[in-house]
């Protein structure tokens, strides 16, 4: 992955992830590489609170403010401690969050330092953007934490932003509020922008919620969306949220030539989610840790095929694959023979030996075994 140039003319990299997705995602019955949680109706979500079904009704369907209904911003704002509504700007999804601020706040000759294996257009927007990417790896024997010595060996004056993203797609590895704090600091000692891709956040299995990097530095970007840990991916609603007036102002200015603003009716029921999302978060973190346990009793009775490391946290898993058969072939067959997708390791840019499974959904139990019968 190493072509650059301004994404209008085409030269921008090919998303892997979503090439293969595109192939794949509507066309087999099991996704058991699903990187979001199990989602809800319009009338499950309408449920939830007294009166909204009425507010739906009455909703006018004109155009909403370019940063997010006020509404919307303020019920974003109190998911974190200490930010105001107006330090939160709204996107559509999180994907156009990530492509406005890497656009906006990054400039041709900057470096950025981005924590890999990663969702790519965490460093492929950059790097049309006319920007060096180190790769900040992740260590598999470390559980897949990466080495906050190793970042600071990467670091050079020509960095501008280091990219993070915990809890970890696709490896479940979080930081926690130590490892949070060192990084910002690290990042505020040298004038750098922290952003931290959090979309995972509150879905933590094994370990404490830690702070978000907005509430730790004047200066980071917390990103969030509803799409992976609230299971609203239809909603098509993301955000960032900062204390950093001078990010802001560029991702807001970006989003003119984007989306502009989102649909009113998405800010809406958004909003009711936000509101409600300890009901929603709740039950998605019940959910993924039962079928995480099916997935450990799994991977126990096939240690011939697949070794893993456990994740802290969110609803996916990163496998390695044992034997002659590599992740790309064995993602093939299994979605052309059995029906049961996985994701294989090629599409992160991280070789051919691991493939992402997902156990957010509650089909679940029933797509395990489905692999299991076709591993057989």
């Amino acid at each position: 992955m190493s072509t650059s140039g301004d994404p209008m003319d085409g030269t921008i990299e090919p998303f892997l992830l979503e090439r293969y997705f595109a192939r794949y995602e509507f066309a087999v019955p099991y996704l058991l590489c699903a990187s979001d949680c199990e989602t809800v109706t319009v009338d499950e979500l309408l449920a939830i609170e007294d009166g909204a079904r009425d507010g739906l009704y009455s909703l006018r369907l004109g155009y909403v403010e370019s940063n997010g209904s006020p509404a919307l911003r303020e019920a974003i704002a109190a998911t974190y401690d200490g930010v105001s509504p107006d330090e939160v700007v709204a996107f559509a999804g999180a994907e156009e969050a990530i492509y406005a601020f890497m656009r906006a706040v990054l400039r041709p000759g900057d470096r950025a330092a981005v924590h890999v294996p990663c969702y790519q257009s965490l460093e492929s927007v950059a790097r049309a953007q006319g920007c060096a990417v180190d790769r900040w790896e992740a260590v598999e024997e470390d559980g897949w934490a990466p080495s906050l010595r190793a970042l600071e060996r990467t670091l050079t004056p020509q960095a501008r932003a280091i990219v993070v993203n915990t809890p970890h797609n696709p490896t479940g590895f979080a930081f926690d509020e130590r490892g949070l704090r060192e990084l910002a600091r690290t990042a505020d000692e040298r004038g750098i922008v922290l952003f931290c891709d959090e979309v995972y956040r509150r879905l933590e299995l094994d370990v404490p919620t830690p702070p978000a990097a907005c509430e730790l530095s004047r200066s980071a970007v917390s990103l969030g969306v509803l799409s992976k840990a609230y299971g609203l991916a239809g909603l098509r609603i993301g955000w960032i949220a900062t204390h950093n007036e001078a990010v802001r102002r560029a991702v807001a200015a970006y989003k003119d030539y984007l989306s502009i603003c989102n649909g009113a009716p998405s800010e809406y029921l958004a909003t009711i989610a936000l509101r409600n999302g300890d009901a929603l978060l709740r039950r998605n973190r019940d959910l993924a840790r039962r079928n995480r346990a099916l997935l450990d009793a799994f991977f126990a009775r096939r240690p011939d095929r697949f070794s893993w490391t456990r994740p802290k946290a969110g609803p996916i898993g990163f496998a390695r694959v044992h034997g002659e058969e590599g992740a790309q072939a064995l993602c093939d067959r299994l979605a052309r023979d059995a029906g049961v997708l996985l994701l294989p390791s090629g599409c992160y840019g991280h070789g051919d030996r691991h493939v992402r499974v997902g156990y957010g959904r509650s089909n679940f139990p029933e797509a395990l075994a489905k692999l299991e019968a076709a591993l057989a």
